[in-house]
């Protein structure tokens, strides 16, 4: 293992970790790499992520970002906030995740307890879209800079326009992309 062999953990992440999902990432968005290889290789990530932990904790290693995600109220289905989370991690992010059913007070709790930290919706059901404009609104009311991403089988662009969130990615990779730029100006 590259812990045990001294390899920094700093390298580890960036060069084996990150580069790693970077070109599952890229083969994804190509259609050279399907739904289960994502899931095989964020498991992978999430799993070698918890080696790394401790080194987080101790602030050795330092989170890219953090990144709060939901999947709206009225809606149970986590299969796609779970696949993104585990991208985010694998990427090395610190995912605040406040499950499904999640109602607009508990996103606004969560932006409250985390200043200035993107947030993610989710939603299966078409539905539960409307949840999801109901929260954008109610968020961009109190919080007109924070940055909300939505994604899930019934959305597109056309529908985040719609409601005014920040942005729509049909694959993780993209959304990731969107968060490294992001914290390259802060």
């Amino acid at each position: 293992m590259a812990l045990d062999m001294g390899i920094d953990v700093n390298e580890i992440l960036t060069y084996g970790m990150i580069a790693g999902m970077n070109i599952i990432g890229e083969r994804f968005s190509k259609g050279k790499a399907y739904i289960p290889d994502l899931m095989i290789s964020s498991k992978a990530m999430t799993e070698a992520s918890k080696l790394l932990k401790p080194f987080f904790i101790t602030g050795q290693v330092k989170y890219k970002g953090s990144f709060i995600i939901g999947t709206v109220k009225g809606d149970h289905h986590d299969i796609g906030k779970n696949i993104i989370k585990m991208a985010l991690e694998g990427n090395g992010y610190n995912v605040i995740d406040l499950g499904s059913n999640v109602s607009t007070e508990k996103f606004i709790a969560a932006i409250e307890n985390n200043p200035n930290t993107p947030v993610g919706m989710s939603a299966l059901l078409t539905t539960t879209m409307q949840n999801m404009a109901i929260s954008v609104k109610a968020i961009k009311e109190i919080y007109p800079n924070i940055k909300i991403f939505i994604g899930g089988a019934p959305v597109n662009s056309k529908f985040c326009d719609e409601i005014g969130a920040d942005g729509y990615f049909p694959s993780p990779y993209e959304l990731i992309n969107t968060l490294d730029k992001l914290n390259e100006q802060y």
